[in-house]
């Protein structure tokens, strides 16, 4: 049903003729609006996610002027209102930590002010997730920006991704093949511009996911940042997002069942990174859908990878920008596609794929021209792993999806690092490198370290690439025959705590299973001679974050933020 101006939120706060009232027009004036600029119009918050140390998000500030100009232009009144900024490269632990944080400011930024409708700026990792968990929370009309994607990288003639090449490059350094000054030379040349990572890490997974989802204007995910298009998009979402108030276009309407269906059939399309799939079970958990990992692999099965895109493929997003960007890709899907499901403008999905065409056949594939037949992700299960972990089998190494070897394990990240390089490491291309400790409240915050680092004595023997398995994630941008997430995790006492080197460790990844070769008995033996480890803090975000965040296979949500209940408005007295 169409909204009156006398329906919006923002009128609670400025309508009344009462003192309250008075005192917050009156305050509104003070920054220099006239009493009509605000007046009678939608309020709406451009929650923006810019700031100096978050790379991906530093022209995001210029950005937000584009945003208020379109929303000014439709009739509303733009309130530009920072959020925390969580760039990938610079925040410790990991961003991981604050991707509830980040849920959590969203929905109390919108709540507690007079907003009838949300622009979201955003696009390194967590952000995306971040906002759309908050703004599904919330429930008011909201329109996500991504950030766009960083420009082609390009070293010594050869086409670079960012995080791909860095992994890359770093083993051939270790392994004595690359100079100290090559080295220099790729670190001021592979990020050319703003943006986020260019390969299809976990940014573009998730704004890809985004777009799919219905909260994107068509195209977004897939615009560089450098390009004036995205200058257009921003202005455009701002005129959108003013209409979209009075259709009371919210996001539990755009998040259906059938809409994360098509996010996931996207995802495993685009060979997607796997920590899309916590992410996505997180967000429709806002939603109050149940999204089991279970889902994620059937369609992996069905649906191959058809995006040529590093670390699976061979080109970066720019060139599928080029080649017709995500829409485009989307109209290989369509026979496994929801085409009735709604878009933020108003349209739905299948409405907005008609005339859309490819430009580039070998950046987007046919379905049977698929990048590889070996599928974007795999959920595992077996007594290592009862609750789940997942691997990238489109990034592995086809000779070791079955594999049966022993065990090298670390205890801690720490230990892993001090030893990794030491030239009498007992290890060879066969073993099975294990870290403990490394999920969600062991890591804390489940830190992309799942991408152990081959041993320096193999690398100098031309090894790339070795079993590895741990409890915490894996970078979008990296690649390896990597079993990650799982889960429970060790901190708390799942299987992968009482893993001792030497133990026999056998991999299937056609069968999806992962076992550790000991008795029942000798399980049980080691789980009742394990002492849970202490608390990792004593106070602060920390010690809320350990008491309340959920395993791997739940999304990593807090438990107290799950589910779709609806809060009541605030009082304003």
């Amino acid at each position: 049903m169409a909204k009156r101006i006398e329906d919006l939120r923002s009128q609670r706060w400025f309508a009344p003729d009462n003192m309250r009232a008075f005192a917050h027009r009156q305050r509104t004036q003070q920054t220099g609006y006239k009493r009509s600029d605000f007046m009678n119009r939608p309020v709406i918050g451009i929650i923006n996610t810019w700031s100096d140390i978050s790379t991906c998000h530093t022209h995001l500030r210029e950005r937000a002027q584009f945003v208020k100009e379109g929303i000014i232009r439709a009739g509303g009144y733009p309130l530009e209102m920072p959020a925390m900024s969580l760039g990938e490269v610079m925040v410790k632990p990991t961003t991981m930590m604050y991707r509830n944080f980040l849920a959590m400011e969203t929905e109390e930024l919108l709540r507690s002010h007079p907003i009838d409708g949300a622009i979201l700026m955003g696009g390194c990792d967590k952000t995306t997730p971040g906002l759309l968990m908050g703004a599904i929370s919330m429930n008011i009309p909201a329109i996500y920006i991504p950030a766009g994607a960083s420009l082609n990288g390009n070293f010594k003639g050869e086409k670079i991704g960012t995080g791909t090449h860095t992994r890359k490059y770093w083993d051939e350094k270790r392994a004595g093949n690359l100079s100290d000054e090559d080295w220099l030379e790729l670190e001021a040349k592979m990020t050319r511009s703003v943006g986020t990572c260019n390969t299809m890490g976990t940014a573009s997974s998730l704004t890809s996911m985004a777009e799919v989802l219905g909260f994107c204007l068509p195209g977004s995910a897939t615009i560089p940042a450098a390009d004036s298009a995205h200058q257009r998009l921003c202005s455009l979402a701002g005129e959108r997002i003013t209409k979209m108030v009075f259709e009371d276009l919210t996001p539990k309407s755009l998040a259906t069942k059938e809409a994360f269906e098509n996010a996931i059939v996207t995802y495993v399309a685009l060979g997607g990174s796997t920590n899309g799939i916590i992410h996505l079970i997180a967000m429709a958990g806002r939603a109050g859908i149940d999204l089991p990992m279970s889902l994620f692999d059937e369609w992996a099965r069905k649906v191959p990878v058809i995006a040529n895109l590093m670390p699976a493929g061979e080109y970066l997003m720019e060139d599928l920008f080029y080649a017709g960007g995500l829409p485009a890709l989307l109209t290989r899907l369509k026979d496994f596609l929801h085409l009735d499901q709604d878009n933020v403008n108003g349209r739905t999905l299948g409405e907005n794929l008609e005339g859309v065409e490819i430009y580039n056949e070998d950046v987007i594939r046919s379905l049977d021209n698929p990048v590889n037949d070996r599928g974007t992700i795999g959920v595992i299960t077996g007594n290592l792993c009862p609750d789940g972990a997942v691997c990238k089998p489109s990034a592995a190494s086809p000779h070791l999806l079955n594999h049966r070897g022993k065990a090298l394990v670390f205890e801690n990240h720490a230990q892993m690092n001090a030893q990794i390089d030491d030239p009498d490491l007992d290890v060879d291309e066969n073993t099975v490198l294990v870290l403990k400790n490394a999920g969600p409240i062991g890591g804390p915050g489940m830190p992309e370290w799942g991408g152990l680092p081959i041993p320096k004595k193999l690398l100098q023997k031309g090894v790339r690439d070795m079993v590895r398995i741990s409890d915490a994630r894996m970078s979008g941008t990296h690649y390896g025959t990597c079993i990650l997430h799982v889960a429970p995790e060790s901190y708390v006492g799942g299987p992968l705590a009482f893993v001792q080197t030497g133990d026999w460790i056998a991999l299937d990844v056609e069968k999806r299973t992962l076992n550790l070769e000991i008795s029942d008995e000798e399980m049980a033996a080691r789980k009742a001679a394990w002492a849970p480890p202490p608390p990792k803090f004593a106070r602060g975000y920390g010690a809320m974050f350990s008491t309340h965040v959920t395993q791997a296979n739940e999304g990593c949500d807090f438990d107290f933020l799950q589910g779709d209940a609806v809060i009541d408005e605030p009082e304003i007295f």
